[in-house]
């Protein structure tokens, strides 16, 4: 009679208990990357057959044949037809943001071909690849058994980078997905290290170091607010669009030119998609596109003569893929469970998983020192009691025998025995002592650096940032996704051109700007063109009473610091000054700034941003210097904060933008100069007074200063329009206080000396008279002169017209 029971089983209950099992194998074992190390069951157990295979960069590559078989045979036993493409993908630069596979073959395109079988192609791992598994052997991860548990595989990888978020990732499971964008590398890791420093810190502090996914094909994120909420929850949907760009064709017909595609987009699928909406006539002014693709994208789309680019451009955004949207939904397993984590909740799972592994490594290591350390002991006694224990070996009738009879007489334990049993006759040599020795005081001093280690949180979160800094240092990259606003996110200034301007100033205060191309360069010498319609004095005589004082060239997006001979600063966008024509009068200054009651502007400054690593160097008329960090400015106000403090008589004439290691050349009216160090003048704060700079002679003053450069010349011009350049070679490096030596001969032809400016052969110049003309210049036109001589003619200037300025003239190249 059969022994076997039947037991009456409700089908419901057992279908119901059955698909959960399957569901949470699928969830936890094939579908889902774990938070701490960012991979897939699959993808670990591969990288684990190459570290088996030894396939680490630098090393030959091996058939992906062999690596999956490995795979298949030792970890995943579910097929090499499974596992080639998890490979294949892993080795894909479009696929993946940082490639954890160096392949080497037919490994597939973007264009969607197939990558070759896996007898022919090869790979290995990339350096962050095996980066992943660093320290794996110091007991930093748990192993288990594998499939056949004929041997260990681990659970997770120590993970020396935050790969989950670099690489991100996608999977189905039952019932739930992920999709998680990858990101830049150096970008992740920098927010890793804020969130360690500061671990209630916010997303919007997140998101100025990692400001959003960074695509491994580019394109353009569009948005910052979806951003900040898959940030935020974990979920959200991204808009990208492919980077487009007009170039002029053959018989002035326009190309639409598409250099990047948004992620996941195949660029031949995007072709036949606009082919098919020409020939549905949904799509009108397009006579050819054609993928001229190598290594970089390139689809030129050819336009009819009498096409609009930005109207075509628009269509394909909105009726193709060069427009997507990519979902994310950042679903990992946390211990074990699937979770749905913000940015801020991955950072927490890979710090705490760095955090558990630096601990177990350095258990790990302190436990083999201490073991170290213990045989040492044992060699110490055994040297110092050297004639002893060779008369006991002698003696003994067997090893066991003279083992114990060490251990009983010296108290030794039986690794120590048997280490000083096992040691050679060379060890006994004075040299050889001396290296026991010097080897137990540098593992003695190893264990109390490692037990200082677990005994402070602070130090294992010190190392953590230390080893990404590293890894960011060697293998992380620029940015190639823009993130750029959306339609309802776009501010002023991204509808305003960003492009090269000049700016003038009249001395009673009458300011503009007017585009760069308005003025074409001249030769020296000319008569120059009319910059400026100044104001007419009331009298019946024509005579101007207004002159132009200042000039300036900017961009439209910088920001312009007016410093007042009072010593305050106002700072204005560049775009914020009327815009006017070459010959305008201008608009009054007192319309645009908040200027206080006899102040004058005396210095205008353009900056880009308020960088820390920029000072200010302001000089006085009496000779006073004073150097402020340019970050100090940061929190202007529109009435205007303190530059410097400046006394009653004194005046603000000069401020120059400086990096802390630049020299500083002073020049005054009689043609007197002195060049000092910058780190001569110890950084202050805004409301100071500075130290000396010269000591001017009687009846002189300072009226021009200038940043040494080996690349520049000092150019210095007299009221009569006279000028020279001299080599900053000529100006030797003085303490700063001095008189100064020579640095123009001022005669009644060269006038006083009005200006001095750091030039190079590449530079043009604007010369500006006090009467309004303007005369634009090459540098390499002025030759050079010593430092005691008079110089060449600069500006034809009429009669009873006196030089007033001289401004350099910078080209700005316009944004794509």
């Amino acid at each position: 009679m059969s022994k076997e029971r039947i037991l009456p089983i409700n089908v419901s209950d057992e279908m119901k208990r059955s698909f959960l099992d399957y569901s949470m194998s699928v969830i936890v074992s094939r579908a889902l990357p774990d938070a701490r190390d960012g991979l897939k069951p699959s993808q670990r157990r591969i990288l684990v057959a190459m570290n088996d295979l030894s396939l680490y960069p630098g090393r030959q590559h091996r058939k992906c044949a062999k690596i999956c078989g490995d795979t298949s045979g030792n970890y995943h036993p579910h097929g090499e037809a499974v596992i080639y493409p998890t490979l294949v993908n892993m080795a894909q630069s479009w696929g993946m943001r940082n490639t954890l596979i160096d392949g080497q073959g037919n490994f597939g395109s973007i264009d969607g071909d197939p990558p070759a079988a896996m007898r022919y192609t090869e790979a290995r791992m990339t350096h962050l690849g095996a980066s992943l598994m660093n320290d794996m052997e110091k007991e930093t991860v748990d192993f288990v058994p594998n499939y056949d548990e004929t041997r260990q595989e681990p659970t997770v990888f120590p993970a020396s980078f935050p790969n989950l978020l670099v690489n991100g990732g996608t999977g189905i499971a039952v019932g739930m997905a992920t999709n998680i964008p990858p990101h830049n590398l150096g970008e992740t890791i920098d927010a890793i290290c804020l969130q360690i420093d500061n671990p209630d810190i916010s997303i919007k502090d997140i998101m100025k170091v990692m400001p959003g996914p960074d695509f491994p094909t580019g394109g353009l994120i569009c948005g910052v607010k979806p951003i900040e909420q898959y940030f935020n929850t974990g979920r959200g949907s991204v808009k990208i669009r492919g980077k487009v760009g007009v170039e002029e064709g053959r018989q002035g017909k326009d190309h639409i030119v598409v250099s990047e595609v948004p992620y996941n987009v195949n660029p031949e699928e995007l072709i036949k998609r606009i082919a098919e909406l020409v020939n549905d006539k949904k799509l009108e002014g397009i006579t050819d596109v054609r993928n001229e693709s190598d290594e970089n994208i390139r689809i030129v789309i050819e336009l009819k003569r009498d096409a609009i680019p930005k109207v075509l451009i628009a269509n394909l955004y909105k009726q193709t893929a060069l427009e997507s949207s990519f979902s994310a939904n950042m679903l990992a397993l946390d211990r074990q469970r699937p979770r749905l984590l913000s940015v801020k909740d991955a950072l927490a799972c890979y710090i705490e998983h760095r955090r558990e592994v630096v601990v177990r490594r350095t258990r790990f290591e302190l436990k083999k020192a201490e073991a170290r350390a213990h045989v040492l002991e044992g060699y110490r006694i055994a040297l110092d009691n050297l004639d002893d224990f060779v008369k006991i070996i002698r003696s003994a009738k067997s090893r066991d025998d003279a083992r114990e009879k060490l251990m009983k007489k010296y108290k030794l334990s039986l690794i120590q025995a048997n280490a000083i049993l096992d040691m050679r006759l060379y060890q006994l040599t004075g040299l050889e002592r001396e290296k026991i020795e010097k080897e137990y005081l540098e593992i003695i001093k190893l264990i109390e650096e490692l037990r200082a280690i677990l005994a402070s949180d602070k130090r294992v979160l010190s190392i953590i940032k230390d080893e990404l800094s590293e890894i960011k240092e060697k293998y992380a990259d620029p940015r190639r996704s823009q993130i750029v606003p959306d339609e309802g996110e776009i501010s002023i200034e991204d509808l305003i051109a960003n492009e090269g301007c000049i700016i003038t100033l009249s001395h009673s205060g009458y300011i503009k700007r007017t585009v760069l191309s308005a003025y074409k360069a001249q030769r020296r010498g000319g008569k120059g063109v009319r910059g400026m319609t100044t104001k007419k004095s009331t009298s019946t005589s024509e005579e101007n009473t207004d002159f132009v004082e200042h000039l300036f060239t900017a961009s439209t997006h910088d920001y312009l610091m007016f410093f007042t001979n009072t010593g305050r600063v106002y700072v204005e966008k560049v775009y914020e000054i009327p815009e006017m024509g070459r010959a305008a009068k201008g608009k009054s200054i007192a319309n645009v700034l908040q200027l206080q009651p006899k102040e004058k502007i005396a210095a205008m400054l353009c900056v880009e941003k308020f960088s820390e690593e920029q000072n200010l160097v302001m000089v006085t008329a009496d000779g006073t210097v004073k150097k402020t960090m340019l970050s100090e400015y940061r929190n202007f106000r529109k009435g205007g904060i303190i530059a410097i403090n400046i006394d009653d008589g004194n005046e603000l004439i000069k401020v120059l933008l400086t990096n802390g290691d630049d020299d500083v050349v002073l020049v005054t009216k009689n043609g007197f100069s002195i060049r000092f160090q910058e780190d001569q003048l110890r950084a202050m704060g805004r409301a100071t007074r500075g130290v000396c700079g010269i000591k001017p002679r009687e009846d002189d003053n300072v009226v021009g200063a200038a940043v040494v450069s080996s690349q520049a010349t000092l150019l210095v011009a007299g009221d009569q329009g006279i000028g020279k350049r001299t080599s900053f070679e000529e100006y030797r490096v003085q303490s700063r206080g001095g008189k100064g030596i020579i640095t123009m001969k001022t005669t009644d032809k060269t006038g006083k000396v009005m200006a001095a400016l750091s030039v190079t052969d590449q530079d043009e110049i604007m010369l500006i008279t006090e009467k309004g003309q303007m005369v634009r210049m090459a540098i390499d036109g002025i030759r050079q002169a010593g430092r005691n001589t008079q110089g060449v003619k600069l500006v034809g200037l009429r009669e009873g017209d006196l030089l007033q300025a001289i401004a350099q003239v910078i080209e700005i190249e316009e944004e794509e």
